[in-house]
């Protein structure tokens, strides 16, 4: 049976698990402290801070197109919101508990050259009495999805995890758990446990063969009344043993480069559920998942895998997207072009009456790769480049306009004052500025060039502007006037 890569857009699930925040520090090493022996680090950029823990399982599903809701604990504190925000922007809907003095848990990780030089953890588990308070919101939300996941990071959370099971599965709600106690006797009754080698082996004993870990896998999961296990190998892939009678699985890995596996066990999981609640078998969700772990592997950090890299990896023919897009569907697109050896250029503007000199400028933008992407200035953010009667057409229409242009193939607004945060979320590899600007005088140039990409600045053709046709326009209506 051949697989597929499902509709998403119906499945909604329920996570609940150990919230934490990552953050990460890059640059470069070229010494060793006089001080001690260690590497003395030149700080080039610190990353946006991520969703780690349930957060990072809860994103990988909105990434999908599935619909989530997470529940956890956090802190009253700047890490605390901050991870709020993270997750809403990605239209995850977070339902959050603080209790007490307690801090949100972070994370911060020292790399160089993509290797991990140190991790800084603040943290302090959750109390079981902190964990109970979620138990009600938990039973209540389960109504409305169809999938429950518990991400257990032993941070103290799923204190309750025997419970919380068992309450989903006397409703009817299959119940995955990412496990992180050496007692798989606190997830008794769930539908499916996915641990990793070295926490199966924890529990089970090492294993000497693929038949053995299975033996094992089958024997764990009918004392813990399991519907399913599955345990993640690494670089040998994964194997799962149903209790129903099914002959085991073994599925090799298809990770191509490995740079980093933190949250690989995320990714599993994400794909799992939000596979199960749009209607795949449990062997084909696992399937999709192994193939979603080799491609989140080749990422670093926490990261997400979208439909269209799940569609490439299983060889199904992409439909890139033209026209007006969203953040979030302008980023797959991006993803799909690059993953497809394509080369992104991106510019900015008002573009308020489209002229000859525009249309020759992105034309030329054009030229320097095979996408381009034109972000435009909302109207609030023109008015105040431009002064009060600007823009001169509103921003639906100078959109449409631009999509229509045969040189563009994606356009999308942005609200700030300078399209910076955009630019280095997209991270295209030219970026493109018109006019006599400077290289370091344009908006997200530092990102791009951290990134490896060029930033190019071209000349406007002589003569032509949006404020000179007003111009004329006003002078033309003046003498009309006169007359």
């Amino acid at each position: 049976m051949k697989l597929i890569v499902p509709s998403f857009e119906r499945a909604r699930l329920l996570v609940i698990g150990d919230l934490i925040l990552d953050r990460y520090l890059y640059g470069a090493t070229r010494r060793i402290s006089p001080e001690a022996p260690v590497p003395v680090l030149h700080v080039d950029r610190e990353e946006e801070q991520r969703a780690g823990g349930a957060g990072n399982v809860a994103l990988n599903i909105a990434a999908l197109g599935a619909e989530v809701t997470l529940l956890g604990l956090t802190g009253r504190d700047e890490e605390g919101e901050a991870l709020k925000n993270i997750l809403t922007a990605q239209k995850v809907r977070c339902d959050f508990n603080s209790p007490g003095q307690q801090r949100t848990i972070n994370k911060l990780r020292i790399l160089s050259r993509h290797q991990q030089l140190l991790r800084v953890d603040r943290e302090a588990p959750f109390s079981a009495s902190d964990a109970a308070s979620l138990t009600e919101k938990f039973r209540h939300l389960l109504s409305s999805v169809s999938v429950a996941i518990l991400s257990d990071y032993g941070k103290g959370t799923l204190s309750h995890s025997r419970e919380l099971v068992t309450t989903a599965r006397e409703i009817g709600v299959p119940v995955l758990v990412d496990p992180k106690s050496r007692d798989f006797n606190d997830y008794r009754g769930a539908t499916l446990l996915t641990p990793n080698l070295s926490e199966f082996e924890a529990v089970a004993g090492e294993s000497r063969s693929e038949a053995e870990l299975a033996e094992r896998a089958l024997r764990v999961a009918e004392e813990c009344r399991l519907d399913a296990l599955l345990v993640t190998r690494g670089a040998q892939g994964m194997t799962l043993v149903q209790t129903d009678g099914s002959s085991p699985l073994h599925l090799p890995t298809q990770a191509r480069e490995v740079f980093d596996i933190t949250g690989a066990g995320d990714t599993v999981i994400a794909i799992l559920g939000a596979s199960l609640a749009a209607g795949l078998s449990l062997p084909e969700a696992v399937q999709l998942a192994n193939i979603g772990a080799g491609i989140v592997v080749g990422k670093l950090g926490t990261a997400t895998v979208s439909v269209p890299e799940l569609r490439r990896a299983l060889h199904v023919p992409e439909e890139f997207p033209r026209g007006v897009l969203g953040e979030e569907e302008l980023l797959a697109a991006v993803a799909a072009a690059r993953a497809g050896g394509e080369r992104i250029v991106m510019t900015n503007g008002c573009f308020d009456l489209l002229h000859a000199g525009h249309v020759s400028y992105l034309k030329q933008a054009r030229q320097l790769g095979d996408r381009l992407l034109v972000a435009v200035n909302d109207d609030a953010s023109v008015r105040a480049l431009k002064g009060p009667g600007r823009p001169i057409n509103p921003l639906e229409q100078r959109l449409e306009v631009l999509a229509g242009l045969a040189a563009v193939d994606w356009v999308i607004p942005f609200a700030e004052e300078t399209p910076r945060r955009l630019i280095c979320r997209v991270l295209p590899d030219v970026l493109v500025k018109g006019g006599d600007y400077r290289p370091e005088q344009i908006a997200g140039h530092d990102c791009v060039l951290a990134a490896g990409g060029e930033v190019k600045v071209l000349g406007f053709a002589h003569g032509c502007s949006s404020s000179r046709m007003i111009a004329r326009i006003n002078e033309a209506r003046k003498e009309v006037e006169e007359r």
